[in-house]
């Protein structure tokens, strides 16, 4: 990249961490995206229903499509008194630009939009095919679902995901399910707790049958997680009332070869073994389910169930992405995602080939003074542009 192309990189990922865009609420982050494509050498631009952001360039002759996919929403910062550098000031200082959403994800956005520019502008739009750039609303709760529209409307036959991989290439991912289990009682005065049925009791009883249940393992991807992440009685508050139902959260990692039956059908071994302890036990488990407003004014809903996903390694969207990098002089290794991403709608649902490549480091999501580190934002579009001009060879 020339040093115009790395100061005005470093301006766009700036704008877009200045845009407020807690999820649902993308609206001026995506109408800087949709104009900047414009102004920029993208061909078209729109917003899907949802409110994602899709922009397309095409090379001069027919060929296959590759998808650059980055979510624009981000986590609340709802301890902005305690950030040092604001989270929507996009503040430089020692080599890092600071902001919520900086390293998950607007400075890879700002990346791939910027790759995109440069790949067509360098090589004159002579190259077969096109590439697509998707800038995805709701990820944050709905991993991979807003994924599915956009899948509709580019029709990609790779996709690279540009979470942040701390120098690696991704090919495959755990899912993520959340499974609420529900122990009901009888409800009565507490003075007089033999006249009634505690539901609380029975949960923490049924919890330590949970945490029993030892979840499966895959030689890639490693160990599924049942962890239990909340536990609410009601009524709450409970003054001096036994609580008549308790409901507990667990998250849950899934792995490849697992589905939404198999998961819960181990929660259901357990709830059947402490109901072997306490026979009036009445207890059930399920998925989640969900819904949320976009800024478009379009409802997103689905079950919290976000499939895992790996490619084959002798694939040839690993073969390519490797061979891509490797000529390009970067230094990377393969792994996984041990988070979940908007793979688990291309790839986990939809069977779409699929890596994931992206500048900054894993653990710099959700936390505090967010930052990337500028050699980071300067370095990624370079491995973008390798991996594309190989897919599209």
């Amino acid at each position: 990249m020339t040093d115009d192309d790395k100061a005005e990189l470093v301006r766009l990922a700036s704008e877009l961490i200045r845009r407020r865009s807690y999820s649902g609420e993308e609206k001026a982050v995506a109408e800087y995206i949709h104009d900047y494509m414009l102004e920029n050498g993208f061909d078209n631009a729109e917003f899907d229903g949802y409110g994602s952001v899709i922009g397309c360039i095409r090379g001069n002759e027919p060929g296959r499509t590759v998808l650059l996919d980055g979510h624009i929403d981000t986590v609340r910062a709802d301890d902005e008194a305690l950030w040092k550098h604001g989270p929507f000031s996009a503040e430089i200082e020692d080599g890092k630009l600071y902001g919520r959403g900086a390293s998950d994800m607007k400075g890879s956005v700002a990346c791939m939009i910027r790759a995109a520019i440069i790949f067509a502008r360098d090589c004159r739009k002579r190259f077969k095919g096109s590439v697509f750039v998707s800038c995805s609303v709701h990820e944050e709760c709905f991993e991979g679902i807003a994924s599915l529209s956009i899948a509709g409307i580019v029709k990609p036959d790779f996709v690279i995901i540009g979470e942040a991989t701390s120098g690696t290439l991704k090919i495959g991912q755990r899912g993520r399910a959340e499974i609420v289990v529900e122990t009901q009682g009888v409800s009565c005065h507490s003075s007089n707790p033999e006249k009634g049925i505690n539901a609380a009791y029975h949960m923490c009883r049924l919890v330590e049958h949970m945490r029993k249940a030892i979840p499966n393992e895959h030689a890639v991807l490693g160990k599924g997680i049942s962890e239990l992440t909340d536990l609410i009685s009601e009524p709450f508050p409970g003054s001096s009332v036994i609580p008549a139902r308790c409901i507990a959260t667990f998250d849950r990692r899934t792995l490849v070869g697992e589905d939404e039956s198999s998961v819960l059908s181990q929660m259901d071994e357990a709830i059947a073994c402490c109901k072997k302890e306490i026979p009036e036990l009445k207890a059930k488990a399920y998925v989640r389910e969900a819904s949320a407003d976009c800024w478009t004014g379009a409802v997103i809903k689905s079950k919290r169930y976000f499939p895992a996903w790996l490619q084959d390694e002798d694939s040839e969207i690993v073969i390519k992405s490797i061979r891509g990098l490797r000529r390009s002089g970067i230094d990377f290794t393969v792994s996984h995602f041990d988070f979940c991403t908007n793979g688990s709608g291309f790839a986990g649902m939809l069977g779409i080939p699929c890596i994931g490549y992206g500048p900054s480091l894993e653990n710099l999501a959700h936390v505090r003074d967010e930052f990337i580190s500028l050699d980071d934002l300067h370095k990624a579009p370079k491995g973008f542009v390798a991996i594309i001009s190989e897919l599209l060879a």
